[in-house]
C-alpha cells in the first residue's frame, strides 16, 4: 500500500553450518515490516491483515516480548530508556505474521528510530523451540556507514546443537527497496554457523497479501516443521546435543556497535598522539 513505511519483503533465507559436519539450507520467505504506528490503520485498510485478532494475515501483540498485551512501543521505547538509547521516532518490526492464527518467529528484528528518523538501535527478538525468548539490543551510532555492523554475547540457548560459548557478529541493511541481515557465530575455532537473509519490498497490499499466501503456503507452520526437520538431519550426521541451560536472568543482552567502537578507538589513539 502506497504512502506506508510498512510492506511485504520477500527473499529467501539461508543456514550454513560450518564444523564439525557441514550443513546447509536455503529456503524462500516472506517477512512483513510494520511500522507500529501504522498497524491499525493497515488493519482497517486491508481486508486479509488484522490487529491482535483472527484473520487470513494477524499481528497479535501477545506474540512478542512477554506475552503481555501492552504496546510493543511502550515495551520497546521502556527498553531503549532503560539503555541510555535515544527512541521518539519510528518503530518498526521486521516479522512474520500470524497465517490463519498461528505464528513462530525464530527471529523477530525491531528498527528504532530517532525523531529525526535515523537508527538509533536495532533489536534482535530471538524465539527458541522450548517456548523461551530473549533480546539483544545493540545501540546504532549516527551516520553508520552501511551495512551496520554489530556484535554480542550469545546468551540464549538457540539450537541443541550449539553452545551458548559464542559470539554473534551482525551485518544489517536496513530496509529500503532491499534488506539484508546476515549472522555470524563464532565459537573459540571461529565461525561456525552462518545465517542470511536477502529480500525485496512489496508494497503491502490484500493482492500482493493473497500472492503470498499462494507462493508461500502455511509458511510458519512449515518454518517449525523446517526447524525440526533440519533438527533431524543434523543429529542423523552425528553432531552431538548440547545441555539446555536455564534461560538468561535479564530478559535483554546488550550488544556493541562495531563502528562506534572503531570511532572510539580512533579518537583514542589520536588524543594520545
Amino acid at each position: 500500500m502506497s504512502g506506508f513505511h510498512s510492506a511485504l519483503y520477500a527473499g529467501s533465507v539461508m543456514h550454513h553450518r560450518l564444523r564439525p559436519r557441514e550443513h546447509r539450507l536455503r529456503y524462500s520467505i516472506f517477512y512483513m515490516l510494520l511500522d507500529l504506528d501504522e498497524v491499525d490503520m493497515l488493519a482497517g485498510r486491508l481486508h486479509l491483515f488484522s490487529h491482535n485478532r483472527f484473520n487470513v494475515f494477524s499481528f497479535h501483540d501477545r506474540d512478542y516480548g512477554e506475552g503481555e498485551t501492552t504496546s510493543p512501543r511502550a515495551r520497546i521505547e521502556r527498553h531503549l530508556r532503560e539503555a541510555g538509547i535515544e527512541a521518539g521516532g519510528p518503530l518498526r518490526i521486521l516479522t512474520m505474521p500470524r497465517i490463519l492464527g498461528y505464528a513462530f518467529n525464530p527471529l523477530s528484528i525491531y528498527f528504532c528510530h530517532r525523531r529525526d528518523n535515523s537508527i538509533s538501535a536495532i533489536f534482535y527478538e530471538v524465539s527458541n523451540t522450548f517456548g523461551e525468548r530473549h533480546n539483544y539490543l545493540i545501540p546504532v551510532a549516527r551516520n553508520t556507514k552501511l551495512p551496520i555492523r554489530q556484535k554480542s554475547q550469545k546468551s540464549f540457548y538457540v539450537s541443541p546443537f550449539m553452545s551458548t560459548d559464542m559470539v554473534y557478529s551482525f551485518s544489517v541493511v536496513p530496509p529500503g527497496k532491499n534488506l539484508a541481515v546476515s549472522v555470524i557465530g563464532h565459537d573459540t575455532q571461529g565461525p561456525l554457523i552462518i545465517a542470511k537473509l536477502a529480500a525485496t519490498r512489496q508494497d503491502l497490499t490484500d493482492a500482493t497479501l493473497a500472492r503470498a499466501f499462494c507462493t508461500y503456503p502455511l509458511l510458519t507452520l512449515k518454518v517449525i516443521a523446517g526447524i525440526h526437520w533440519e533438527a533431524l538431519l543434523i543429529w542423523l550426521k552425528g553432531i552431538r546435543r548440547h545441555h539446555r541451560p536455564s534461560p538468561p536472568d535479564q530478559p535483554i543482552t546488550l550488544g556493541r556497535d562495531l563502528e562506534a567502537a572503531t570511532r572510539l578507538t580512533q579518537d583514542t589513539t589520536n588524543v594520545l598522539r
